[in-house]
């Protein structure tokens, strides 16, 4: 079901605000619990960032060790060990393959749709929220969350105000704003008395002072690696593919 604006006496079990893949599986679980759930994303469709992952081919997950997963996290690792650990990479392709998305791995343990196609997995996470009864609003902004009788009042940009007992913030960061991660959810968190640490870029990209690069812009290389040092000290290598791009080069490396 999908509706353009909500009255100020719809209610729900459960507000989730961002129709992303966190968002879509949420409200996709959520939703199997038992719960009444809504789900609000502020852009024309769901899964927008999705479409882009893994060039257009939705690398989903990796099937590396747990423990080897963990090494690959430079900064505080154990803060994902719960949730890691609870919803595995066998339990995520299980997940789409129950919704008819069957998934290959590739090298390095990269796990992608069958068909190549990340708009399948959208698809597939879109088609078991309707099967499951969440309520799905497209082009709804939240320009507030506040606690109010032991629950939340979610207030809608455009006007009205959805009532939940529970709200999941899945808004993602800041990274990719014409994706629709703009930071909302950050603001939520503020408004209910939560502390933001400092936000870093994680994942990106490098800028190089040399010129030569840029002439090779859209060249993609496999089987690379890349190293770090530190004078005469390693502090990071890996092997995998590179881009190179206009400011320089990019991963997945």
């Amino acid at each position: 079901m999908n509706t353009g604006s909500m009255s100020a006496k719809t209610a729900c079990d459960v507000a989730v605000i961002g129709g992303g893949a966190a968002g879509m599986m949420a409200a996709l679980q959520a939703a199997w619990a038992g719960g009444r759930v809504a789900l609000l994303e502020k852009n024309e469709k769901l899964g927008k960032k999705i479409y882009i992952t893994g060039k257009g081919r939705c690398n989903v997950t990796n099937v590396a060790d747990i423990d080897d997963f963990f090494k690959q996290i430079p900064r505080n690792p154990r803060f994902l060990n719960a949730a890691a650990r609870q919803f595995t990479h066998e339990d995520v392709t299980g997940l789409l393959e129950m919704l008819g998305t069957p998934t290959k791995v590739e090298r390095g343990g990269r796990v992608f749709p069958e068909s190549d196609k990340a708009s399948d997995v959208t698809r597939a996470l879109d088609r078991g929220m309707r099967d499951a009864g969440v309520t799905i609003s497209l082009n709804t902004e939240v320009a507030h969350v506040r606690q109010a009788d032991g629950g939340f009042n979610v207030e809608l940009t455009q006007g009205g105000t959805l009532k939940a007992k529970s709200v999941i913030v899945a808004t993602g960061g800041v990274s990719y704003p014409t994706t629709g991660s703009t930071g909302d959810g950050y603001q939520f968190a503020r408004e209910n008395g939560l502390n933001v640490t400092k936000l870093s870029a994680s994942l990106v990209g490098m800028t190089m002072d040399e010129k030569w690069p840029m002439l090779l812009q859209g060249l993609s290389l496999k089987n690379v690696r890349i190293t770090a040092k530190t004078g005469k000290k390693t502090i990071y290598s890996e092997l995998g593919e590179m881009l190179f791009t206009h400011f320089g080069v990019s991963g997945p490396l």
